[in-house]
């Protein structure tokens, strides 16, 4: 029908028809056959890609679910399901991923034409160290369960030494796995690719479920010690205590130490695998590949860094203040008072500093980055994810406290850092999110600007200091050769002159590095500037928030109110999964605050 169309004669047109060469026609249907081609094999294979992520997804989908049930059926029946047949399957789960990853190392990225592509946005500086942070505490964690489960060996069974010996092979395979690969975009393989790197999300979920499950019982034996014994004292496990032995208070103490090091390398583990996840069979275009990287430099900031120290400092002077107490038989009221002020003091400062950041982005009318980015879709998802953790105990804490005992000190102090900590999220979430999706621009010519201005104030302040070395040094060239006292004065006034040489140029380097921070610090935009330096107080906060709560900093279970009001259980549940999140959201937050301060 098509041809009929096209070579139907034109009655007004025959003189023209003669000067118009006669395959026009049939040039402008091979054009359009092949644009059809090309749209064809687009759609096939955007739509395999569509279902081989479908799969992937239903087959991770299914192995959380069952790993979900045996888990909870460990939980509420622990006589059918245990804790071994838990591990068990977590084991074979492992050797699965374990076989993948070697065979994506050995065969998978060295076929040709595989890895084509690397997305400069995945497998950030900070998150690939996180990997490797977290990993080598979970590598620790693993070396004191087997050297406990060894003290006890004749209590002990055989899967609780076999489980963290996997653990460790598991540990470091996936972080040498996720340091060289986490860019890649493979071409080849792609369903077999996305089945392996679902299955090993679904493990690394699997493994923080259980991490937090089992966290409960550290964080009983804390807070309640007296019902948690009478409430297993029907249990065999009660029975395999530990001895006083040195050892053995060692491997105790260092399981209890390192325990929440290993929920944050789940969760780091499976956002990078996400990112690996999306960008198997991705196509880069020339868009996407920068080629200017902004690098982190600690210049442009002043007040950032110095507010953000002394919060640290005095976060951890209330945080050891806090362990002391909190770890005493009765522990007093005031640790509780003083800790609660210490944030109610932080929190509205962070969030002023968002607020005040999110102006700036307002007024900058910086053009939006609008490129496809996996790696910043993983971002926000996980931030708004993440931050709910923190919320959903907030609110849950105010109902208590307001329907209890408002007027009481301690509770409004708790409501108080109840309502600030979720306005603090919000505030940070939406200057971190803003601020990522804004286009990087170089400011060469500032830069320039600025280094010129520097060298020629250094040259301008210190003009001496040249000729008074190449003075010193004609006039040991002019002395004449004497008697040995002379040659030793000589000597002795040549190592002189040297030392001063060298101290001289010591502070003339050291005066080198602060005009050129100075001029690198005045010669930014104020917008820029203001930006850095809230950036930089943020990131310094969110550090000393992050390692207030990892390292046992519990209030929210500990002080007693909202248990009593909503019930040891349902209380214990929201905490224990509300915390790990919360801690998850800080570390999170650091490397947003971190990109945002690169690129501002």
């Amino acid at each position: 029908m098509s041809d009929k169309k096209v070579s139907r004669p034109c009655h007004h047109c025959k003189s023209r028809s003669a000067s118009v060469p006669s395959d026009t026609s049939k040039i402008h249907y091979e054009k359009f056959w092949l644009y059809r081609h090309c749209s064809s094999v687009q759609q096939r294979d955007r739509q395999a890609q569509k279902a081989g992520q479908l799969f992937s997804g239903l087959l991770a989908m299914n192995v959380v679910f069952l790993g979900s049930a045996f888990i909870s059926s460990m939980i509420f029946n622990k006589v059918a399901i245990t804790l071994a047949d838990v591990w068990i399957l977590l084991s074979i789960l492992k050797v699965l991923c374990l076989f993948w990853i070697i065979y994506y190392l050995m065969g998978t990225s060295r076929q040709p034409h595989a890895v084509l592509y690397r997305d400069s946005h995945a497998g950030a500086i900070w998150v690939r160290g996180s990997v490797l942070l977290f990993g080598s505490c979970s590598i620790l964690l693993n070396v004191f369960q087997i050297g406990y489960s060894t003290v006890l060996v004749h209590c002990k069974s055989k899967v609780e030494i076999v489980f963290p010996i996997i653990g460790i092979l598991f540990i470091c395979t996936q972080a040498y796995f996720l340091w060289h690969h986490s860019k890649d975009c493979i071409q080849v393989q792609h369903n077999f690719t996305r089945c392996g790197l679902m299955v090993t999300i679904a493990t690394n979920l699997l493994l923080w479920l259980l991490a937090v499950t089992n966290d409960t019982l550290h964080m009983e034996i804390e807070s309640q010690l007296r019902e948690v014994e009478q409430r297993f004292a029907g249990n065999e496990t009660t029975l395999c205590t530990c001895p006083n032995t040195t050892i053995c208070k060692v491997f105790q103490k260092g399981y209890i130490l390192l325990y929440p090091f290993n929920t944050e390398y789940c969760l780091v583990c499976c956002s990078v695998l996400y990112v690996m996840w999306k960008n198997v069979g991705r196509r880069i275009s020339h868009h996407h590949i920068l080629n200017t990287k902004p690098k982190f430099k600690l210049q442009g900031v002043v007040f950032g860094p110095l507010l953000g120290t002394s919060a640290v400092i005095i976060g951890a002077c209330v945080f050891m203040m806090y362990q002391i107490q909190a770890t005493s038989l009765d522990p007093s009221r005031q640790v509780l008072v003083i800790y609660y002020s210490y944030y109610i003091v932080l929190l509205p400062l962070m969030s002023v500093g968002a607020v005040i950041g999110t102006i700036i982005h307002a007024l900058e009318k910086k053009e939006l980055d609008t490129l496809k980015n996996p790696t910043r879709s993983l971002d926000v998802v996980l931030l708004m994810g993440a931050a709910l953790g923190q919320i959903g105990m907030s609110y849950f804490s105010i109902v208590a406290l307001v329907a209890t005992d408002p007027s009481d000190l301690l509770n409004s102090l708790a409501l108080s850092y109840s309502v600030l900590l979720i306005f603090q999220n919000i505030t940070q979430n939406v200057f971190v999110i803003d601020g990522l999706h804004r286009r990087h621009v170089v400011a060469a010519a500032e830069a320039k600007h600025a280094g010129h201005s520097g060298q020629d104030t250094v040259a301008a302040e210190m003009p001496g200091e040249e000729e008074t070395t190449l003075s010193g040094k004609q006039e040991h060239s002019q002395t004449p050769p004497g008697k040995e006292e002379d040659t030793k004065e000589e000597q002795n006034r040549e190592a002189y002159s040297q030392r001063r040489v060298s101290v001289l140029e010591l502070g003339q380097e050291i005066r080198k590095a602060s005009l050129s921070y100075i001029h690198t610090y005045s010669h930014l935009s104020w917008k820029r500037r203001v930006l850095r330096e809230i950036s930089f107080f943020l990131v310094l906060c969110n550090i000393i928030l992050w390692v207030m709560p990892t390292f046992g900093a519990h209030p929210l279970f500990e002080n007693g109110m909202e248990r009593s009001f909503y019930g040891y259980s349902t209380w214990f549940v929201i905490v224990n999964f509300g915390l790990p999140l919360g801690v998850f959201y800080r570390m999170h937050s650091v490397g947003g605050l971190l990109e945002v301060y690169v690129t501002a």
